[in-house]
């Protein structure tokens, strides 16, 4: 697949989320003021269990002082390090949810993990639509192409929409180097060929990251291109596919699991919804203990 510049130049904002570091964006066709919302945030404290809408209300802020109307809002992947507002922003705005259709595989694999009752569906349905690759979407005059690009997650996709394309968690800056393998449905070797599938689009394509840790106190940065990341990124350059897998396996055997990987996980498989309420009205998420196997400690 490539991107198809003439197609296209959608205009680009990102928000970013210093809590966990995450980048949410709103891709925007200029003529039709159509956009994506990509990756939302469900703000989320761990220290007092309490949950917030901030992150969202500000990109709902955005679209309204922008007068753009989301013909979409997409998640690139069950994330492990923050709650996805893709259900919330669905109920306020009524655009269609969407994400990779292999949700399922990771919806089946948690839901084992978590000992969820038979009744918490793993087909998917809590998305509006289920996104094969290849696949094509329309955001008003703009076409977004979806590239399946597993490795980081079973579920991964990739949405390149005319000269840009949002990443996820595949590739960081080019400082950052790329997303970690480890989780459960994790593959380097994977991720290796979803990270050459995207350094094959055209090399003045915008990528757009997922994350931003900020190597050496930097300020938050997003935005590269194919030919920044092939010269320039500190675990692709010189690699090779065996070289990058004992590179990319040997770091994840030293990197703690995020803070919020489980409270994230089970409500991002279910399309950014929280638990249902129990009976005295309360929302609970369930913890499974010593589940992720022996992984380091910080």
């Amino acid at each position: 697949m490539t991107a198809h510049p003439g197609l296209g130049r959608p205009e680009v904002t990102a928000f970013f989320e210093p809590r966990t570091a995450s980048l949410q964006y709103v891709v925007a066709d200029p003529a039709s003021r159509a956009c994506a919302v990509i990756d939302p945030v469900l703000d989320f404290d761990e220290k007092s269990g309490a949950t917030a809408t901030r992150s969202a209300d500000a990109i709902l802020a955005f679209l309204g002082a922008r007068g753009l109307t989301p013909a979409w809002i997409l998640d690139t992947h069950p994330h492990a390090d923050h709650f996805s507002a893709a259900g919330y922003l669905k109920d306020r705005t009524g655009a269609p949810t969407a994400i990779g259709e292999h949700i399922a595989k990771v919806q089946r694999l948690w839901k084992d993990l978590y000992n969820l009752p038979d009744s918490v569906p793993t087909d998917g349905s809590q998305w509006d639509r289920l996104l094969a690759d290849g696949e094509r979407l329309r955001i008003g005059g703009l076409e977004a192409a979806v590239l399946f690009s597993p490795g980081h997650t079973m579920a991964s996709v990739t949405y390149v929409v005319g000269d840009a394309a949002c990443i996820h968690d595949t590739l960081f800056m080019p400082d950052g180097g790329s997303a970690r393998a480890d989780f459960p449905g994790g593959d380097a070797r994977a991720l290796w060929h979803s990270i050459q599938r995207i350094l094959s689009l055209p090399d003045a394509t915008r990528l757009f990251t997922g994350h931003d840790y900020q190597p050496g106190g930097r300020a938050p940065a997003w935005e590269s291109s194919v030919a920044q990341q092939k010269a320039e990124n500190a675990h692709v350059r010189g690699q090779d596919e065996a070289s990058f897998v004992s590179l990319r396996t040997a770091r994840d055997r030293t990197l703690p699991m995020p803070k919020l990987i489980l409270p994230a996980l089970q409500v991002n498989i279910a399309g950014g919804r929280l638990p249902e309420p129990e009976a005295n009205g309360r929302r609970y998420l369930r913890i499974p203990l010593d589940a992720l196997g022996d992984v380091a400690w910080e």
